[in-house]
């Protein structure tokens, strides 16, 4: 139904409920952003899967989020079912064929596919205080720390880097608050916390190395298609912080290392941002901000970003007056927030004197959906009634043997599998502390004691804990003390008197 200049979504009717024409999202559009919304169970997932596979079929690289592995079954080919085929004919698909996609599976833990990982400096201050929902004042330690790194030549890898480096500050808590405001070890602490509880959830497979090439999801097959790329985020989205947080490091990734291509004839990359509130709610409005910058200006760099979400107010105005193309499947109007939904989402449309779009919203039966597109010069199309057209691969999820072959015939199958620790914060401070102790060993060996003479309490001044000596077999640890002595006394009054203390400790035995 779509030529190589557009991707087939499904077919509108007209008021006599007859199917008129197919809805396509033209390719030279496609990095103009999208929208597709609607209540659980009426086919955002599905939607998700056409569109992903129009996409592949383009040669565009396609990223997604699997929130309920449902998504999974585009990497098999579709079976012929009679659902499947009265959608074909109600919509004039001819020919319907079933095919697989070129699918690479990712997963933060590495579980369910190859592992994604950054380093704590790519995440920079900013997304690890929202990651962590640091205070102010614990954000102003974590920008702190990078720049110590920084003037230190400590590399930021792991999250160990970051809680020895954290550690070090607390030690250095009066230099470095002289040079950079008071930094309080309470608040050092805190933060250290806040990482035991992001360690034990899992983020420590997350930071590390090797770290994603953003090259590794922009790839094409052998026959030209995009790869899919499918993140499994069933178990991701018990840490729903985490999701997002990657999510925004992702995109502010591609916006820093993609070159600017202006509007291409078809997207570099397409991204699907399932449960899109997660990167919202409870975000600051330094957060949103950044959000909205880089929906605003990524287009530049051939990225489309389309965001699946129940609700449109999920998504702030700022952001949602980015999204040219837009698939809304029906919601209910039962309170009065959604019946605010629905209203905005009506609102966003390109009004068809033909319905009442308000009320159509509420009547979409699964599989339907109100669509509306760019056309040409980049205006919104007419909202049209649309019977989303049934997908080429599977429906619902595959199993873990399937999984497996995948990822075994993967082309980033070995890259990423295994975690690298190289030299960096951890190791490099605590070499420099090691390092410090014969220091100053050494600067308290120039004074000898002897209990009862001198300073006994030297050892403590030097603000470490020192192990017990073991008793020797054949002398007590005061004659060895005194022995050592004797060899480094060279006067005659020096042998006087510690032959004196000889014999005052021979009678005592």
């Amino acid at each position: 139904m779509a030529g190589d200049e557009s991707i087939f979504l499904g077919a509108s009717r007209k008021p006599d409920d007859s199917y008129q024409r197919a809805e396509n999202l033209l390719l030279r559009y496609g990095n103009r952003h999208g929208l597709v919304t609607g209540a659980t169970g009426t086919g955002k997932t599905v939607t998700l899967q056409i569109m992903a596979e129009g996409f592949s079929n383009a040669g565009v690289p396609v990223f997604c989020a699997d929130i309920k592995g449902d998504l999974s079954g585009i990497a098999m080919k579709g079976t012929a079912q009679d659902f499947l085929q009265k959608r074909a004919d109600e919509i004039k698909l001819d020919p319907y064929k079933f095919d697989d996609f070129p699918v690479i599976f990712w997963d933060l833990f590495g579980e369910q596919g190859h592992p994604i990982r950054a380093t704590i400096s790519e995440m920079g201050p900013l997304l690890l205080s929202r990651l962590m929902n640091l205070t102010e004042a614990q954000e102003g330690i974590m920008n702190i720390a990078f720049k110590l790194a920084d003037e230190e030549g400590l590399l930021l890898l792991d999250l160990k880097d970051l809680q020895a480096l954290l550690a070090n500050i607390a030690e250095r808590a009066d230099e470095i608050g002289a040079r950079y405001g008071n930094v309080t070890k309470p608040s050092v602490g805190a933060i250290q916390r806040t990482l035991l509880v992001l360690e034990q959830q899992g983020a420590a497979h997350f930071f590390g190395e090797p770290a994603l090439r953003i090259a590794d999801i922009m790839r094409t097959s052998r026959d030209g298609r995009g790869a899919i790329n499918v993140l499994a985020a069933d178990k991701l989205m018990m840490n729903p912080r985490l999701y997002a947080t990657f999510l925004l490091w992702l995109m502010s990734e591609l916006f820093e290392e993609l070159p600017e291509v202006g509007d291409p004839d078809k997207p570099r990359l397409v991204f699907f941002f399932d449960e899109a509130h997660l990167l919202f709610d409870g975000a600051p409005k330094a957060l949103v901000e950044r959000v909205e910058q880089v929906v605003r200006l990524i287009r530049s760099k051939g990225v489309g970003i389309y965001f699946v979400t129940q609700n449109p107010l999920d998504v702030p105005e700022t952001v949602l007056a980015q999204l040219g193309n837009r698939v809304q499947h029906a919601l209910r109007a039962y309170t009065p927030r959604e019946q605010k939904a629905v209203k905005t989402a009506a609102d966003t449309f390109r009004s068809n004197p033909d319905f009442d779009c308000a009320k159509t919203i509420t009547q979409l039966g699964t599989g339907e959906a109100l669509v509306s597109t760019l056309e040409a010069k980049g205006v919104p199309s007419m909202v049209q009634r649309t019977l989303i057209r049934p997908p080429s691969s599977r429906l619902g999820p595959i199993t873990p043997e399937e999984r497996r072959k995948v990822m075994l015939e993967s082309p980033v199958a070995g890259q990423y599998d295994e975690m690298i620790d190289r030299e960096s914060a951890f190791e490099m401070l605590q070499k420099k502390a090691a390092d410090t102790v014969p220091a100053e060993q050494e600067a308290g060996g120039s004074r000898w004691t002897i209990p009862g003479f001198g300073n006994d309490e030297a050892p403590a001044q030097t603000g470490r804990r020192t192990s017990a000596p073991r008793r020797s077999n054949r002398q007590s640890v005061t004659e060895a003390a005194v022995k050592s002595v004797v060899r480094s006394v060279g006067s005659s009054l020096g042998r006087a008197i510690v032959r004196g203390i000889l014999g005052s400790l021979s009678k005592g035995r």
